[in-house]
């Protein structure tokens, strides 16, 4: 069995875990090649890790704009006509309304001839998805041109918003399984696939490395800490409208800001207008080495989303002893118990959110006695080798049901 993974854009600084998890299921023993539709910008790989993953990776899109092999694949694919017309009606057929994405869709076709030559001549027997968008629909398409079966991984929140434009119902109907992170995403998924389709979505969680984190000593003023994408559905806004109530009580807090993305210039001028500069850091990307040292050393990790599946962020920061204090939202509450491990807050309310904080702050004991819980969650339920584990149950399941 070889197994190639595919997504939009791999290597991410943002989506580490899905190194972690191609990295655990080498170790089990399965062959895993990756495949990305777009190549990442080096300001991407922030660690040897992703940058040896980057120079190994298939990028889809840099050889299908090659005229000469995109037409040389799609004259492979023909010689299995009725594939590779059946993968031509179901681009037509699963097309979102409007021109503009019926373009698209046709893009994804010429893509998917593209990968399945590449998935051919490399001997894979499984595709796997990660983000159930575009790339996804580019899966779907190679997999019905290439006869290679496919999978994903079901994550949302945001393709839940648009489950129709992105035809979640007819992925789910085509895939082998559907790996879904949380309890709740597989009931988003059951929302929106017919019954005979329910025994496809299995829980197969987002993981990390417990052994990589540990509590350190920490910094000489008290430290809050967020991790993720300065993109508006993180809610870093009202992060620093709590700042103001949490800094009059505690005047030498300091928040430190790991990550970069679309927000980040109106964010810094937000806290330059606030009176906050003083108290926040911004650190762009670090390295996942990087960001476990900055868990050793803080007091409380923050995360104020508006929408979330089950971020490994928090289960980065429970595995390091850090208490979390975060949104009741989606697939957060599986993971963090409001009271034991961290404290979670309704999204957007401001006040709730530095009172939180602010609780915290004032009871070391209180914080070291959720860190040790939410450690002890990790550990059992969310372990990167564990997880893998099950994801390769499924792949050989996967292959025992074709070939019977």
């Amino acid at each position: 069995m070889k197994i190639a993974y595919l997504t939009g854009e791999y290597p991410r600084a943002t989506d580490t875990f899905i190194l972690r998890e191609v990295q655990g299921l080498r170790a089990l023993g399965a062959e895993v090649i990756t495949c990305s539709v777009r190549t990442t910008p080096p300001s991407q790989h922030v660690g040897p890790e992703q940058k040896a993953e980057a120079a190994a990776t298939f990028k889809v899109l840099d050889t299908a704009r090659r005229p000469l092999t995109l037409l040389r694949c799609h004259l492979q694919a023909l010689r299995a006509p009725r594939r590779y017309f059946d993968a031509l009606r179901l681009a037509w057929r699963t097309a979102p309304p409007g021109l503009r994405n019926l373009l698209f869709q046709m893009f994804y076709f010429a893509e998917s001839a593209v990968l399945a030559a590449h998935l051919r001549e490399a001997g894979v027997t499984h595709l796997h998805n990660h983000i159930a968008k575009s790339s996804c629909t580019l899966a779907m398409i190679a997999s019905a041109m290439s006869g290679i079966r496919f999978s994903f991984t079901l994550h949302g929140p945001d393709i839940f918003f648009e489950p129709y434009h992105w035809r979640l119902d007819e992925k789910i109907a085509r895939a082998s399984f559907v790996a879904c992170i949380s309890d709740f995403c597989r009931s988003q998924a059951m929302a929106f696939s017919p019954p005979d389709h329910w025994s496809k979505l299995r829980i197969v969680h987002c993981g990390v490395e417990p052994d990589r984190y540990a509590p350190g000593p920490r910094a000489a003023r008290p430290t809050l800490l967020f991790v993720g994408r300065l993109a508006a559905v993180k809610g870093v806004p009202v992060l620093f409208d709590a700042m103001a109530d949490v800094i009059a009580a505690h005047p030498d807090v300091h928040l430190v800001l790991i990550g970069d993305g679309p927000e980040r210039a109106s964010l810094e001028r937000q806290c330059a207008r606030m009176g906050l500069s003083a108290h926040v850091t911004f650190a762009g990307y670090r390295s996942q080495a990087e960001v476990a040292t900055a868990l050793s050393e803080t007091d409380i990790f923050v995360l104020p989303s508006f929408a979330e599946g089950v971020p490994v962020v928090l289960m980065e920061a429970m595995a390091a002893q850090v208490p979390v204090v975060t949104t009741r939202i989606a697939g957060v509450p599986e993971l963090v118990q409001d009271g034991v491990s961290g404290l979670l807050v309704p999204p957007g309310a401001v006040a709730p959110l530095g009172e939180a904080l602010r609780a915290l702050l004032a009871d070391a004991d209180r914080r070291r006695a959720m860190g040790a819980s939410g450690r002890e969650k990790v550990t059992a339920d969310y372990v990167s080798a564990q997880e893998a584990g099950k994801l390769l149950a499924l792949f050989r399941e996967a292959a025992g049901e074709n070939a019977q």
